[in-house]
């Protein structure tokens, strides 16, 4: 313990930018929490985001405090940090048996100044510590990331190119999203993970950087998409890149055998009822974890009729609206009848509209199943249609 205070004695300083602690012994108690420095009164503090359940609390400590609350965590209740600063990185695990492990790697002087000043895009440090500063990013402009210059998202020297910039706050948004649910992945054998109609693989690559790099987690990651020279395009860049627990398969989502357990399913942008496959595969095989970003939802849009509505739906763009939202809040609630803690959020996409929802959902042990069946169904018959969802799911139970 005293090489790890040590090395927090080293990084709580003014030259910090965040800890990150996560895989909780105690969710009930926190999931994760994040610490950063911040200058409140020209005083340095190190400001403390604590998660539970729904809710986040902020706080704020001395650096002689910050330092008793991290060690306190780490012999209680997370058994993970990783620590970004100016001058190094480092990963904190602790095992079942408590026993401690460190890595850290030294940075680079030049890294370092790139990394520093990616922060905020300015060189006072002082600003930087304002109390509303600039977000922090996982993947930060400035740091070259090998999948992201491999994928012309970055240049070389790690610059985020101008003409990629909304696809890095999309990744970084699509990241964010994991490292909330991080500690309801398995920590204790390999996680198995599936990206549906993976496309170009950005968001793929991302996963398997931020949880088999950044995290240390041991993952095996499948894409599936239907496009073989797309497919065989990101295995190149997967062996290049020598990430060896990612391939990538040319398939269909209705028909992929591929897998008898998956712990994670992840989809974005599978057009119209793919998304409903996909889902219904999940539920089938348990999935913890499963994150949607439908697309194209045309399914209820050719079958929707309701006279109380039909003011509403006459409108050929207010319809196609409505459909689609009904759509996601129709499979939100099957997934929820199916055991799953679900929420739609906000999903970062300038290439499709300038918002997207997402649905995630997350499977507790035990976890008993929510709403009524006949809500669904009611719903369905004043409305008129029946979502591929439900016959998917309806045959899964025969």
């Amino acid at each position: 313990m005293d090489e790890i205070r040590s090395l927090l004695e080293q990084v709580l300083t003014a030259d910090l930018i965040q800890i990150n602690m996560s895989n909780t012994r105690d969710a009930q108690q926190a999931s994760k929490a994040k610490i950063r420095p911040v200058l409140i009164g020209g005083q340095l503090l190190f400001q403390e985001t604590l998660y539970r359940g729904t809710q986040v609390f902020h706080s704020n400590f001395t650096g002689a405090e910050m330092q008793e609350k991290i060690m306190e965590y780490l012999a209680q209740l997370f058994k993970q940090a990783q620590i970004q600063s100016t001058q190094l990185e480092a990963t904190i695990l602790v095992s079942k048996k408590g026993k401690i492990t460190l890595k850290k790697k030294l940075l680079s002087s030049k890294a370092s100044n790139q990394q520093e000043s990616a922060q905020s895009g300015i060189t006072d440090r002082t600003s930087q510590l304002a109390h509303n500063r600039t977000k922090q990013y996982i993947l930060q402009d400035g740091k070259p990331v090998d999948f992201l210059v491999g994928l012309g998202v970055q240049s070389p020297d790690g610059k985020v190119t101008k003409a990629k910039y909304d696809k890095f706050r999309q990744i970084n948004r699509y990241l964010e999203f994991i490292e909330d649910v991080l500690h309801k992945l398995p920590n204790d054998r390999p996680i198995r993970i599936i990206d549906f109609g993976c496309g170009k693989s950005y968001l793929t690559f991302a996963m398997y950087y931020y949880l088999h790099v950044l995290q240390g987690r041991d993952i095996r990651v499948t894409g599936l998409d239907l496009k073989k020279d797309v497919i065989d395009h990101c295995n190149q860049l997967a062996r290049q890149l020598h990430y060896d627990r990612l391939h990538f398969e040319h398939g269909d989502i209705a028909h992929y055998t591929g897998a008898d357990a998956v712990d994670m399913v992840v989809t974005l942008h599978a057009c119209d009822t793919a998304t409903d496959y996909a889902i219904a595969k999940a539920i089938g095989w348990n999935a913890r974890v499963i994150m949607v970003v439908p697309c194209c939802q045309h399914e209820v849009n050719k079958q929707i009729q309701n006279r109380m509505l039909q003011p509403v739906l006459k409108y050929g763009l207010i319809k196609e609206r409505v459909s689609a939202l009904l759509t996601d809040a129709m499979r939100a609630n099957l997934m929820e009848q199916a055991g799953y803690d679900t929420q739609i959020l906000e999903f970062i996409d300038m290439e499709h509209t300038p918002k997207n929802l997402l649905i995630r959902a997350v499977k507790s042990e035990g976890m008993r199943k929510r709403g009524n069946d006949s809500d669904i169904t009611g719903l369905a018959e004043q409305l008129q249609v029946e979502l591929t969802l439900q016959k998917l799911l309806k045959d899964n139970k025969e």
